[in-house]
């Protein structure tokens, strides 16, 4: 059973990372990657992460990609731009260069934390405690921060929809 829960997974989000790279239209990315999220989010709660599975789609899956397509819509999706013509000609060799260097630190990270893990000095578990403080930290201390925040993102939202609403043509109601 857990191996096809692992399958299944795991072609969710080949499928939509396949989908965020190949769709032309950038609504449709959005959604692959909402497919790819929620993958991500099955294989935690199959390695017993309920805690990352549940903000990998309230946070990731709901917030992020709502925040994409907030983008989306104030840009427009109608124009086509042409990839030929560059505005800064060492943007990609710098891009590159950093995408190497990024890719250097993953795997040297990778092998010291095999290391790590090899030599028996793995963090022991708290039970619930960083939960707990977590939730203490949001819900009492700044309480004020995350209900301001909440705020914040209704009025980005009411925002959006008014600057994208389009005038009718003609003057006709």
């Amino acid at each position: 059973m857990e191996l096809l829960v692992f399958v299944l997974a795991s072609i969710m989000v080949l499928a939509g990372a396949l989908g965020v790279i190949l769709r032309s239209n950038p609504v449709h990315a959005a959604l692959s990657l909402v497919l790819t999220l929620f993958g991500v989010a099955v294989h935690f709660v199959a390695l017993e992460a309920h805690f990352l599975a549940a903000v990998q789609v309230i946070v990731y899956a709901g917030a992020i990609v709502v925040l994409f397509l907030f983008v989306i819509m104030l840009l427009g999706v109608d124009k086509a731009e042409d990839l030929s013509i560059e505005p800064f000609p060492v943007q990609r060799p710098l891009a590159i260069v950093i995408g190497i260097a990024v890719a250097g630190l993953v795997i040297a990270a990778v092998v010291r934390a095999r290391d790590t893990l090899a030599e028996g000095t793995a963090l022991p578990a708290d039970d619930d405690q960083n939960i707990q403080a977590l939730a203490r930290n949001l819900f009492q201390d700044h309480v004020f921060a995350f209900e301001f925040t909440s705020i914040l993102l209704i009025v980005a939202v009411a925002g959006t929809v008014i600057l994208t609403r389009k005038e009718k043509q003609g003057g006709a109601e």
